[in-house]
């Protein structure tokens, strides 16, 4: 099932998509309960799907769709994705013992319909897409086997930094925090229209260019190693969200790799979960009384991918 947060009348409301792509108002049809409670529930699940199922429903673009989900937390994955190597080499010899965590603080997640500011303050802003874990069962150094039992769904999200400001200190968390760097497909998508998640290709498309391409079958760390490793050392409580790394770049696009500027579209699409685009727009505020946060650092390594 596809599930969605929309507004009607000044409400927020939870909704399910028919096979059309049409929008049903669960609560109109006696499920008034949020989206992540209903991800979280196999009772609410399946009163929603019979819902689905004979409910009428509204046009998609008829309502307006907002963030589905609004995490606590956004735990993010650096390097988790093996990288190009020529043929007949190890492709895990450069592997790392652990992930590299950091953290996506509440103000970063925002709504596809959202365009995403370009700081006036930053001058090398980037772009990654990645497969997002909604929790919806609150986990506890959970095991390995029972981790994705925890996830309630999934979201196609677009990891935006500012890399200039991820080298302004010994930690990322500037370069990764501007307001809106983190935008979130408006769709969930349930875990059990998932068959194998680490069986679905991830692919960026930007100014009309395939620039990622890789299947999650590549991944360093499985998605249920994240959860049980995660929920080692913090409670993943209802809600939050996992970003589970990005591919890297195509050799062709690293080449050519330029900054995001205002103007730029960036669309993530994923196997079975949809697409994302990302509208960039220009900083309303003025760069004018900022100019002692100019970066003059050298050019970034385009083969980046935290």
């Amino acid at each position: 099932m596809r599930l969605i947060r929309f507004t009607t009348g000044g409400e927020v409301r939870t909704g399910a998509l028919t096979t059309a792509g049409d929008v049903v108002d669960l609560a109109a049809h006696g499920l008034a309960a949020d989206l992540v409670e209903i991800l979280g529930s196999d009772e609410l699940l399946s009163r929603a799907a019979a819902i689905v199922e004979t409910a009428p429903s509204l046009p998609r673009d008829s309502v307006a769709s907002v963030l589905p989900v609004s995490p606590g937390k956004v735990l993010a994955i650096g390097y988790n994705y093996r990288g190009h190597v020529p043929p007949g080499a190890d492709p895990t010899a450069d592997d790392p013992a652990f992930p590299d965590v950091f953290v996506k603080t509440p103000n970063t997640p925002a709504s596809a319909s959202t365009g995403v500011v370009v700081p006036a303050v930053a001058s090398e802003v980037d772009y990654e897409g990645e497969i997002g874990l909604v929790i919806a069962r609150r986990a506890h150094r959970v095991p390995v086997e029972d981790a994705l039992s925890h996830v309630g769904g999934y979201v196609v999200l677009n990891d935006v930094s500012a890399r200039d400001w991820q080298r302004k200190g010994s930690q990322m968390t500037l370069g990764k925090c501007f307001d809106g760097f983190l935008p979130m497909s408006d769709v969930v998508v349930t875990r059990d229209e998932i068959a194998d998640p680490q069986d679905l290709l991830v692919e960026v498309v930007r100014d009309g260019e395939v620039t990622v391409s890789q299947s999650t079958d590549s991944m360093i760390f499985p998605m249920a190693f994240l959860v049980h490793h995660l929920s080692q050392a913090m409670t993943l409580e209802v809600g939050d969200v996992i970003s589970t790394g990005t591919p890297q770049k195509l050799p062709a696009a690293q080449e050519t790799h330029r900054h995001i500027i205002a103007g730029d579209e960036v669309t993530v699409r994923v196997t079975g979960l949809g697409e994302l685009t990302t509208r960039f727009i220009a900083d309303p505020e003025s760069a004018d009384n900022t100019a002692s946060d100019t970066n003059t650092a050298s050019d970034i390594n385009t083969g980046v991918n935290a």
